[in-house]
């Protein structure tokens, strides 16, 4: 396994004094990771270096052909001081995964999980102490030769860096609303949409803007050929509880696999709860709602952990879920997932790589 070089800042930053206003993507530690990618080399020269701006062609070819993918993952400080990983494998096997799509070379899976542990170590004073709050890790790829030509990069960076961030839930965990997007479709099989990659988030934009436009804070997306099948919503995976039966559309290619949404599927199973991956149209949800099975619907991604829905739009329909407030499997999957990520509760899956 290839050595990390290690050059420290000579000009650390103050670290944030309030961390109740933190926010999201704001704040930047004082080092990042990077490694270079040269045909004929493969990744070379690791290094941990002060942050800062870095240097592109203006012709790079990440700028005019979107060959780029990304991660998003936490540290976690426990009530004792210890700092801490949840499933960190998993995002990097993924960034494979959106490697493999986007024809960029792949990552050592286990060397990338090093160089991230020993970036959070370094920024251990960084990581929040606040309940709730994290530091959000944002790896990322970019293809960086001078070339205004449409063919996968020989030179690329790969790149990690830090941002200390709120909690996601300030004042709460109060549902969202959300609005389902008839008019655009995010993604089709045999696309992007099952990647990480910029190109899925543009697509999104303009679905998110309508939403607002109509005073919902999130967009739901339909598949992108019969205009039915719910795929996920803007930035989460979606579920939903039908009875007795906790529903998720299946990978079908165009929805992103997430780690969080396995993470709940899992521990689903482990309660003995019954648990289906399928298709599942927006007329079956409106269906089961008219009849009162629709029990609980709620989001799932890194950011938010969960996020109950308590308002969906379809058409002129709008539903209302469990009264506007978050259901009985919601709660328990939110109070287990952040008690493994925090330290408050064992962890009996093998989730957690300690840090420091």
């Amino acid at each position: 396994m290839a050595e990390i070089r290690i050059e420290l800042t000579k000009n650390p930053k103050a670290k944030p004094a309030d961390e109740s206003n933190l926010g999201f993507g704001k704040i930047f530690t004082d080092h990042m990771f990077i490694m270079d990618y040269d045909t004929g080399m493969g990744w070379h020269d690791a290094r941990i270096v002060p942050y800062g701006n870095i240097e592109l062609s203006p012709a790079a070819m990440c700028l005019h052909y979107g060959q780029e993918v990304f991660e998003g993952l936490k540290a976690y400080r426990t009530s004792d001081g210890k700092i801490q990983l949840f499933r960190p494998q998993e995002n990097f096997k993924r960034l494979n995964v959106s490697n493999e799509r986007l024809v960029i070379p792949e990552i050592d899976v286990d060397f990338a999980v090093k160089a991230l542990k020993e970036l959070v170590e370094i920024e251990a004073d960084w990581v929040p102490h606040t309940d709730g709050a994290s530091l959000y890790i944002r790896p990322y790829i970019i293809a960086v030769d001078p070339f205004l030509g449409v063919r996968p990069g020989d030179k690329y960076l790969f790149m990690i860096i830090l941002s200390p961030s709120g909690a996601y839930y300030s004042s709460g965990l109060n549902p969202v609303s959300i609005y389902v997007e008839q008019n655009y479709v995010r993604a089709v099989k045999g696309g992007m949409g099952f990647t990480k990659t910029g190109g899925n988030y543009a697509a999104s934009l303009i679905g998110q803007n309508e939403a607002h436009k109509q005073n919902y804070s999130q967009v739901l997306w339909l598949d992108g050929v019969e205009r039915k099948y719910i795929e996920e919503v803007g930035a989460m995976n979606i579920f939903f509880v039908i009875g007795d039966e906790v529903v998720t559309p299946s990978l079908q290619g165009s929805i992103l696999s997430g780690i969080t949404r396995k993470s709940v599927i899992e521990l689903c199973n482990s309660w003995g709860l019954k648990v289906s991956e399928r298709r599942i149209s927006i007329d079956e949800i409106a269906e089961v709602y008219k009849n009162g099975m629709l029990k609980e619907v709620f989001g799932t991604g890194t950011a938010a952990v969960i996020s109950p829905v308590g308002h969906l739009k379809w058409n002129d329909m709008v539903m209302e879920i469990n009264d506007n407030k978050i259901g009985e499997i919601s709660q328990r999957v939110y109070d287990t997932l952040t008690g493994i990520q925090y330290g408050k509760l064992e962890d009996t899956h093998g989730w957690i790589t300690p840090v420091c």
